[in-house]
């Protein structure tokens, strides 16, 4: 056990293979036959950059950590300090309870208890399966308070397409609009615009040779099959990132130096952009006693 991820969880199912750390629930390991398909960091060590984490109960930033609820301001901690922001939820420094454990699948709970900035008890749960040569990871949420909450979820994975490097990629989104931020707090600067015809158009694949992004897309449509795809594609294969039509946000993020790696990219899919919580865009609203659930996954095409 690590004071940084808590225990390791391994689950297998064939050539796959994935790892889930009991702090913050997150996804360590996802490989096939050996390949890579998500960046991965040394057992123990803190996840670098947000690598694999679980965003709940909001993804990305809160501007300033202030919003309100029914009226009430509200204060949370400022996690990015430097920007003035909370950022990526309150479950990802907590340690998760395992609620079921199966040779290919394991199921995490946390409690997030009323604290300073978020006045509503919920429970999230997560679900890791290994199926068909693929990772499947499914949210709960339930509102365990007194009152209505509106919240989003978000997760943090590093795809990677086998053992290609992040420049010899290309990168699909089924996403139609970008949403502009401020480039000194990373908060949204205005409202989201059509990405057709522009710099930020992966509606077709593009290389990642050149390309900075640190951004968020929304607009994500569902195909036939009723799922959101994103794809990292490189000669002779690749890695899809799918969702359920609730996640109708993804951000991407190139970084230049993920540890041991060098060029990376995230693609995060999420229910509603950056400060939903005070834009109110694509938030999702529970009720006492309700609940909500999403998935989605990761796939290497071969």
């Amino acid at each position: 056990m690590s004071e940084r991820t808590g225990t390791e969880l391994e689950i297998t199912d064939g050539a796959a293979r994935a790892v889930i750390t009991t702090i913050g629930a997150g996804l360590r390991v996802f490989e096939v036959g050996g390949a890579p398909y998500a960046e991965t960091f040394a057992p123990g060590d803190e996840p670098p950059l947000g690598a694999g984490c679980v965003l709940v109960p909001w993804p990305n930033r809160v501007a300033g950590g202030r919003w309100r609820l029914d009226g009430q301001p509200q204060e949370l901690k400022l996690t990015e300090p430097e920007r003035g922001n909370a950022i990526h939820g309150l479950a990802r420094h907590d340690t998760w309870t395992v609620t079921h454990r199966r040779p290919s699948a394991v199921s995490l709970e946390l409690v997030i208890e009323p604290q300073a900035g978020w006045p509503v008890r919920l429970r999230t749960t997560i679900d890791y399966a290994l199926r068909a040569g693929g990772l499947t990871v499914t949210h709960g949420v339930h509102n365990l308070g007194t009152r209505p909450v509106p919240f989003g979820v978000g997760a943090h994975p590093y795809p990677r397409a086998g053992v290609a490097a992040t420049d010899d990629c290309a990168l699909t989104l089924s996403a139609s609009t970008v949403l502009p931020l401020d480039q000194e707090r990373m908060v949204p600067s205005g409202d989201a615009s059509p990405v057709a015809g522009t710099e930020y158009d992966f509606s077709t694949a593009r290389s990642l040779r050149g390309v900075s992004l640190d951004t968020p897309f929304g607009g994500c449509v569902p195909g036939a099959d009723g799922l959101v795809r994103h794809a990292l594609t490189a000669r002779g294969g690749g890695v899809e990132i799918w969702a359920d039509p609730d996640f109708r946000w993804v951000q991407v993020f190139t970084p230049d130096a993920f540890p041991g790696r060098g060029r990376a990219i995230a693609i995060e899919p999420m229910t509603c952009p950056p400060d939903a919580l005070n834009s109110g865009t694509d938030l999702i609203t529970l009720t006492p006693g309700e609940s909500w659930q999403g998935r989605w996954g990761i796939q290497p095409v071969i």
